[in-house]
C-alpha cells in the first residue's frame, strides 16, 4: 500500500530538489548550502503544522541535528587525523619512493595496479580506512610521475567501492543488509555468495575508472598547480661529505651518483681542486663538498629520508628557545620547516656570499639552496654572491621561519612553508594506524571506537601536535554529513522514501520480474546517492524480500540488487564516507562527482540488467 502523502513530503522533496540543484551549480558554497539545509528542516518542522503523528514520524530539532555526532562523521574525522599523523611522520615516504621505484620506466601500469590493490585490500576491510592508507600513497605516486592527484584521488574511492560490493565484509552497507534480510525473512548470505555478479560489476566498473573517468575530472587542481610550480624550480645547493657520511664512499654509475637521485651533481670541490662533469673513476670521500642542482622536491625528500642535507646545527622548534640557539644546539630529528624567501631590494645581503649571511640574518634559520632565474651557476653554494631578487631556499624551526615576516632583507613566500615529516616517529604512526585497522577489520571495537582510539594516541605518541591534528578537520565534510543525515531523517520520518519505493512496486505491477528488478536497482542507486546509503539499504531490503516472494523467484537475487545498488555511491560527496574523505585532499567541487560518478551508476545499471536475468535465469 502507498502511504498518503502529506504537505511536509511534498516540502521534503522541494528541500531536497532545491539542495541538490545548489550543490550542483555551485553558486552558493558547500557549507552555506549545508547549513541552509539544516536550517530549512527545523523551519519547516517547527512553523508549518499538521505533521503527522505517528512512531516513525516524530521529529524533533534533537533528530535533525543529531547528524552532526553521528558515529558515521565521527569516524570519518578521526580517520582524517590518523591520515594527517602518517603524513607528518612521513610513514608512506619509503613506500611510496619504492612504488616511484617500480614506476621508474612502468609510468602507464603502476598507478593502475596501485588502485586494484587498494580495491583487493577493500574486499576484505572496510573501504574507508583502505582509502585513508591509501590516500598519501597515491597522491605522493601522482606527484612523482607528473600527474595531478585530481586525476588519480576519486577513481582510488571509485574502485575502493566496487572492490568492497564483492564480499558480506567488503562495506557495510553489506553487513546491513545481510543482517536485514535474516531478521526479516530467514535469509542466510554466505561470504562469497554473490562474489561472481560482484566480480562483474567491478570489472566493468575498474574499466570506466581507469580508462575512461580521468578524462571527465579536473586536468589540474590549485593546489596541485602550485605544487608543480614549486617543484619545477631548480636550486644550487651543497653537501659537505663528513666522516659516516651515507654518501663517503659513494662511487659513480655512468656519471651518476645513485643516492643523489632526481639530482644533477654541477661540481665536486676537493681541497683546492674543483672536479667538473663527466665524473668518472672518482668516489666521493670525507671532506669532500658536493654541488648539485635540484628541485625542492628532490632537496625535501632528502631531508625526510636521511641527514645528507640537514644542517648539523638544526633543531626542531621544542629546543630552540631563540633565533641564535640553532647555531649550537646539536643535530638532532625533530619538526623542521622548509620555506622560501626572495632578497629583497635593498637588502643588506646584497653581495655577500652565502657562507657570510650568518644565522642571525635568517631568524635561526640555515640556506639550503639558492635559485636564481637568469642562469644556472656553477660555483659551491657557500661562495655564491646574492642578488636582488634571488629565491633562497630556508631550513628552521616553525617560529624561525615565521620570524622572517619582519625581515626586511628577505621576504618570506607564505604559501611555500612546509613542514617536515619527522620519520623518527614514522614507526609509532604505522603501528597506530595497523592496530585501529585490525580492531576495526576483526570487529573487535567498532570502527568508530578504533579511529578515535587511534586519533587521540597519534597525539601523545608525539606523531601529531592539537595544532596539526585540528588542520585535519575539514568544515566541508563535518557539515555536508550534517546536512546529508538531516536529509535522510527528513524522509522517513515524512514516509517521502517509502512513498517513492512503494509506488515504483505498484506502477510495475503485473511486469516480468527482470524488469523490476532493474528498475528497483535504478531507484536505488539514485537515492543511495542522496540519502546516506544506510539508510536506502534499511528501506529498501524489506521491500525487496515482499517484492520477491510476490514474484515467486528466490530472495537472495534481489537481496544481493539492494547491496549493488545501494553501493553505487558514486554521483555526489555525501554518497559514501571515502568520497568525503578525497574531496579535501583532491579539491574536488560537488560537480566533478556529479559528471564522474553518474555514467559509472548507468554503466553498472545496465550491466547488472543484462547480467542478472541471465545469471540467474530470469
Amino acid at each position: 500500500m502507498i502511504g498518503e502523502p502529506s504537505l511536509h513530503m511534498w516540502l521534503t522533496f522541494a528541500i531536497i530538489a532545491v539542495a541538490v540543484a545548489v550543490f550542483a551549480s555551485e553558486k552558493a558554497s558547500i557549507e552555506s548550502t549545508s547549513v541552509g539545509i539544516v536550517v530549512a528542516f527545523l523551519l519547516l518542522f517547527h512553523f508549518v503544522p499538521g505533521m503527522p503523528e505517528s512512531a516513525h514520524a516524530g521529529v524533533t530539532v534533537e533528530r535533525l541535528l543529531a547528524g552532526f555526532a553521528s558515529p558515521a562523521l565521527i569516524t570519518i574525522i578521526a580517520l582524517l587525523v590518523i591520515g594527517q599523523g602518517l603524513v607528518q611522520t612521513g610513514a608512506l615516504e619509503a613506500p611510496t619512493r619504492s612504488l616511484q621505484e617500480f614506476a621508474s620506466g612502468r609510468s602507464q601500469i603502476v598507478l593502475p595496479l596501485t588502485l586494484i590493490v587498494a580495491a583487493a585490500i577493500s574486499a576484505f576491510l572496510n573501504n574507508t580506512p583502505v582509502v585513508v592508507m591509501f590516500i598519501p600513497v597515491v597522491s605522493a605516486l601522482s606527484v612523482r610521475l607528473g600527474m595531478s592527484p585530481s586525476k588519480t584521488l576519486m577513481p582510488l574511492s571509485f574502485i575502493t567501492i566496487l572492490g568492497g560490493m564483492t564480499t558480506l565484509i567488503g562495506s557495510s552497507t553489506n553487513v546491513l543488509v545481510a543482517g536485514l534480510a535474516h531478521d526479516y525473512r530467514g535469509v542466510e548470505i554466505g561470504f562469497f555468495d554473490f562474489l561472481l555478479p560482484g566480480l562483474f560489476l567491478a570489472g566493468i566498473g575498474f574499466v570506466y575508472v581507469l580508462f575512461v573517468a580521468p578524462f571527465l575530472l579536473p586536468k589540474e587542481t590549485k593546489a596541485a598547480s602550485d605544487t608543480t610550480v614549486a617543484s619545477g624550480r631548480q636550486f644550487i645547493a651543497e653537501i659537505a661529505i663528513t666522516d659516516d657520511h651515507p654518501l663517503d664512499g659513494e662511487t659513480p654509475v655512468a656519471g651518476m651518483f645513485p643516492t643523489l637521485k632526481n639530482m644533477t651533481v654541477r661540481l665536486i670541490r676537493r681541497d683546492d681542486r674543483t672536479i667538473l662533469p663527466p665524473f668518472e673513476d672518482i668516489s666521493l670521500n670525507a671532506g669532500d663538498v658536493v654541488i648539485v642542482a635540484a628541485t625542492r622536491k628532490a632537496l625535501t625528500d632528502a631531508l625526510i629520508l636521511g641527514d645528507s642535507l640537514r644542517p648539523k646545527d638544526a633543531v626542531p622548534d621544542s629546543e630552540a628557545s631563540d633565533p641564535g640557539a640553532v647555531d649550537t644546539a646539536v643535530s638532532r630529528r625533530g619538526s623542521m620547516t622548509v620555506a622560501e624567501a626572495v632578497v629583497a631590494p635593498g637588502s643588506r645581503i646584497i653581495g655577500r656570499r652565502v657562507e657570510e649571511v650568518g644565522s642571525a640574518s635568517l631568524g635561526g634559520c640555515k640556506i639550503l639552496g639558492v635559485q636564481r632565474r637568469s642562469r644556472m651557476v656553477r660555483v659551491p653554494l657557500s661562495e655564491l654572491r646574492l642578488e636582488s631578487g634571488d629565491v633562497v631556499l630556508v631550513l628552521g624551526s616553525r617560529s624561525q621561519v615565521r620570524s622572517l615576516r619582519l625581515n626586511h632583507d628577505f621576504l618570506l613566500l607564505e604559501w611555500s612553508a612546509t613542514e617536515l615529516p619527522d620519520i623518527a616517529l614514522a614507526t609509532r604512526a604505522r603501528l597506530i594506524f595497523g592496530l585501529t585497522v585490525l580492531c576495526a577489520a576483526t570487529g573487535l571495537v567498532p570502527i568508530v571506537v578504533a579511529a578515535l582510539a587511534g586519533a587521540f594516541f597519534m597525539v601523545p605518541a608525539k606523531c601529531l601536535n592539537l595544532r596539526q591534528a585540528a588542520r585535519a578537520f575539514d568544515r566541508k565534510i563535518y557539515l555536508l554529513i550534517g546536512a546529508s543525515l538531516a536529509m535522510a531523517t527528513s524522509l522517513e520520518a515524512t514516509g517521502g522514501a517509502s512513498f517513492i519505493a512503494n509506488s515504483v512496486v505498484h506502477a510495475l505491477e503485473g511486469a516480468s520480474a527482470a524488469v523490476i528488478l532493474s528498475v528497483f536497482f535504478m531507484i536505488i542507486a539514485i537515492l543511495t546517492n542522496l540519502l546516506s546509503n544506510h539508510a536506502t539499504a534499511a528501506l529498501f531490503t524489506p521491500i525487496a524480500l515482499d517484492t520477491a516472494t510476490t514474484l515467486g523467484v528466490d530472495p537472495m537475487i534481489f537481496v544481493v540488487a539492494v547491496i549493488f545498488a545501494a553501493n553505487c555511491s558514486f554521483a555526489s560527496p555525501m554518497g559514501y564516507q571515502t568520497n568525503l574523505l578525497v574531496m579535501g585532499s583532491g579539491h574536488y567541487r560537488f560537480s566533478d562527482f556529479l559528471r564522474a560518478g553518474t555514467p559509472l551508476i548507468f554503466i553498472l545499471w545496465l550491466a547488472y540488467s543484462v547480467f542478472a536475468p541471465w545469471y540467474y535465469g530470469l
